[in-house]
């Protein structure tokens, strides 16, 4: 039944179930990071006994993967992924995606670049005509920050350094993440090839090279199916 009154926490948890139609049963997974995943992690763990386990692209969802009983393979464990579930913090017309809000975009563009099909789960309000809207995060290693953010702003982006307790978020990789805001990426496959070629770039968070091959997007109305 569609129900308008959906808080975003349920919708999540329904887009969250939604993606285990999508899980290879007798595979190993691969699974993002960020408060949509989590609610596919609790939904996961439904399912724990059918898969052989999961590769996760962040410290934060390995932990939750374990305290539900998954087991967690490293990367270069596994040679191919069939699925690989994550959110996004923006989704265009065309599956290209803004990631990294949760800072592990690094990690999850290795474990999509891994994997078969990129599965995005999402919510409507992530959905938009043009990327840029969402602050572009990008990872940094910390000699470059200054540098890299006077090229943003050649660009017409403003970069600021994101902050955690009063210092510099440090990243699971141990390295900096730049928040650009002011750009309209029109062109994603250009830009962020551009991007990851500047020095000190460790990933820039435009997924186009590993964009979605499908989203499932939670609506008031129920799930919808996007194919790209």
């Amino acid at each position: 039944m569609p129900n308008a009154a959906m808080t975003q926490d349920e919708l999540k948890a329904q887009v969250g179930r939604a993606a285990l139609d999508h899980v290879v049963r007798g595979e190993i997974v691969g699974v993002g990071t960020g408060s949509t995943v989590n609610k596919f992690i609790e939904a996961l763990a439904t399912i724990r006994d059918q898969i052989k386990g999961a590769v996760s692209s962040s410290e934060a969802s390995t932990q939750r993967l374990k305290a539900l009983g998954i087991p967690v393979f490293d990367s270069n464990e596994v040679d191919e992924l069939a699925a690989y579930i994550d959110g996004a913090d923006e989704i265009d017309g065309r599956g290209y995606m803004v990631k990294g809000g949760g800072a592990a975009l690094t990690r999850e563009k290795i474990v999509a670049a891994q994997s078969r099909r990129f599965v995005c789960i999402a919510d409507a309000s992530k959905r938009v005509e043009v990327l840029g809207r969402f602050p572009l995060p990008v990872e940094v290693i910390p000699m470059a920050a200054r540098r890299v953010a006077r090229q943003f702003a050649a660009e017409g982006g403003t970069a600021t350094l994101r902050m955690k307790d009063g210092q510099p978020l440090v990243t699971d990789n141990g390295q900096h993440i730049l928040d650009v805001t002011g750009l309209s990426i029109r062109e994603p496959l250009a830009f962020e090839s551009e991007v990851n070629q500047w020095p000190g770039v460790v990933t820039v968070g435009v997924f186009a090279h590993q964009k979605a091959s499908l989203c499932l997007l939670a609506t008031p109305e129920g799930v919808q199916t996007l194919r790209y």
